[in-house]
């Protein structure tokens, strides 16, 4: 079977990475990059840290408006399916590469997988939340992290093709974490001292693009950073939108890291502030306690386990869940057992 997998952003990189792995056994990859993420930090250096092969095809799509960038990328998309003819093509997560491959596929009646299917925050003015309800509904194969994730389809009509595989993030993280901590010299680089600082990263479109809450945030970390470093991987797109004299004063900035650098920033991260639902999962990995800066979640399981408590953008209310975490004891296992990707490969290889 021919599979055109299709990321175009640095979650989907950590996702295909397990996936591909799996996937190159048995099958043919074409691997196709929108160019979604196109900084050297955020794209190239996880393909060779992740050892993903390079990619078929690189879009080159980069930055622009939700619609032209999708729909820039659905044109190109479709150009190199037409050319390639997969017999399915696998999408990741909730970005616009997510939806413009979703897309794509299923006009050319192609199969489509979706890994990472059935998330739902509820709040349609995310537009990760649009893609991800598009996606699910022209899926072929859906890929679901949680049993919340399965009933959430469930209550949308959606049962055909519904599978319950576990979180592939999970198996990047289980097959990286000890990797990186022989590996990563980040905190002598950055002379932080273990559980000595707190980590935080910004980049979701609700907090970036409202001047009034990514004010609030950076106000709120640079009162953290009174009492404790607070290290701040600046994503690219939140560079761009943070106003002139809004520049953390406190809080110190530095280029977006690596996974592997990443993975041992959160591990002895004191405590962990974040949009990023990704970050949001590794810190629950981590029993590192967890500040989301939204108001609702994907990965609601972290939050019923007292592991991250929602704060939205209120800055007393970040500093005193950053400052004062009350973590539980128990932490359920609720993604699954490591081995997610070789579950996937199993149902594409029955499909049809």
């Amino acid at each position: 079977m021919k599979v055109a997998s299709i990321v175009g952003a640095r979650p989907q990189f950590i996702k295909a990475a397990v996936v591909s792995r799996e996937l190159r056994k048995h099958h043919q990859e074409v691997l196709i990059h929108t160019g979604q993420h196109y900084d050297k930090n955020m794209s190239a250096v996880f393909f060779g840290e992740l050892e993903i092969p390079e990619p078929d095809y690189n879009l080159g799509v980069g930055a622009g408006p939700q619609g032209a960038q999708t729909g820039e990328m659905l044109k190109r998309i479709e150009e190199v399916l037409l050319k390639e003819r997969p017999d399915m093509v696998l999408v990741y997560g909730d970005t616009n590469s997510t939806l413009a491959g979703a897309l794509a596929a299923a006009k050319l009646h192609t199969g489509v997988a979706h890994v990472e299917a059935g998330l739902r925050s509820f709040n349609r003015r995310m537009p990760e939340e649009i893609n991800r309800i598009l996606t699910d509904h022209v899926s072929d194969l859906l890929f679901c992290p949680t049993e919340t994730a399965a009933t959430n389809l469930e209550r949308e009509g959606i049962t055909s093709g519904v599978h319950l595989v576990g979180d592939v993030m999970h198996d990047s993280f289980l097959h990286n974490v000890e990797i990186a901590e022989r590996s990563s010299a980040i905190l002598e680089k950055l002379a932080l001292a273990p559980k000595g600082y707190a980590l935080a990263t910004v980049h979701r479109a609700e907090n970036t693009e409202d001047e009034e809450r990514l004010g609030s945030i950076f106000r709120a970390l640079d009162e953290i950073g009174l009492i404790m470093p607070v290290i701040v991987p600046l994503h690219p797109r939140t560079r761009k939108c943070l106003p002139a004299g809004m520049a953390p004063v406190r809080a110190r900035v530095i280029e977006p890291a690596p996974y592997l650098d990443m993975l041992v920033l959160e591990k002895h991260a004191r405590v962990i502030l974040t949009d990023s639902g990704g970050v949001q999962k590794e810190a629950y990995w981590l029993r590192v306690p967890c500040v989301t800066l939204r108001d609702e979640t994907e990965w609601v399981e972290t939050v019923e386990a007292g592991w991250n408590i929602l704060v939205g953008h209120n800055s007393p209310r970040i500093k005193e869940a950053a400052l004062h975490p009350r973590p539980n004891a128990f932490r359920p296992t609720v993604y699954g057992n490591g081995h997610a990707a070789e579950r996937i490969l199993e149902r594409i290889d029955r499909w049809r």
